[in-house]
């Protein structure tokens, strides 16, 4: 990766924190007005488009040895869920949970963990860019999201996938969901893991099942995953910005 690449990656990564301060921090008069929202909407469509055009929809992230791997791999967001489903299904070692896949579908599906594991399987090491400013080198194992979508058959209305999970980051807050388009849930590298660093996913990690779109920061790489859904629009998900955070301002698009 050249230097002017990883330049870029770690401005994103210093601005999307720098934003997320000032949410956080309760700026709600600069947050509120339609001028500032309007410049981070164009932003984002901007950012969106260019990486689109300039950098090809189907470019790969960089990917690392094992000699890279980090130490420790740290857990972001919620490291295990105040869930009372969720804590039942840990207690049987997952067995009885199932991924739910619906939406513009063919064919719904609820798939086992071990069902998941007989799919094809792809590995790969890769840097996973936090917004709160850290990063880290992990060795991911799991489904191509691909495969499940070709097995459910999508669509062509289906425009986005949205996905839905056990935690919650905030008392009385929905579950934590995630949105990504075609493009990236069909990239090679866009995987359901079930295992890091070669053994199953720890639940600070998101256990049994996680996102990883590696083209995107942090926040985008759905944990805990109970569900996924095609759906044509966004609008009339929750908040209608297609995510947790988006709705609560962060950018929909997190590419770097």
């Amino acid at each position: 990766m050249s230097s002017r690449i990883l330049t870029r990656r770690q401005m994103l990564v210093r601005g999307a924190s720098a934003f997320g301060t000032l949410i956080l921090a309760g700026c709600d008069r600069l947050t509120n007005a339609p001028t500032f929202m309007d410049v981070l909407g164009s932003a984002e469509t901007l950012t969106y488009r260019s990486q689109r055009l300039v950098l090809g929809r189907h470019r790969l992230a960089r990917e690392f040895t094992e000699a890279d791997l980090s130490p420790v791999f740290r857990s972001n967001g919620t490291s295990e869920p105040d869930n009372p489903t969720y804590r039942k299904l840990r207690e049987t070692d997952f067995t009885d949970w199932r991924l739910a896949v619906g939406g513009l579908v063919l064919s719904e599906m609820r798939l086992s963990l071990r069902e998941l594991r007989t799919m094809p399987a792809r590995t790969q090491i890769t840097r996973h860019d936090c917004v709160e400013g850290w990063s880290a080198i992990g060795k991911w194992t799991g489904v191509p999201l691909s495969a499940v979508l070709n097995r459910a058959r999508v669509l062509p209305t289906a425009r986005f996938v949205v996905l839905y999970c056990a935690d919650t980051l905030e008392a009385n807050s929905d579950t934590y969901y995630e949105s990504i388009d075609l493009i990236d849930a069909y990239h090679p590298q866009t995987i359901l893991a079930y295992e890091l660093n070669g053994k199953p996913l720890p639940v600070a990690n998101g256990a049994p099942l996680r996102l990883r779109v590696e083209r995107q920061l942090g926040y985008k790489h759905a944990k805990y995953l109970m569900g996924i859904q095609l759906v044509s629009d966004l609008a009339a998900i929750r908040g209608g910005k297609g995510g947790y955070w988006e709705d609560r301002g962060y950018e929909w698009y997190a590419g770097i």
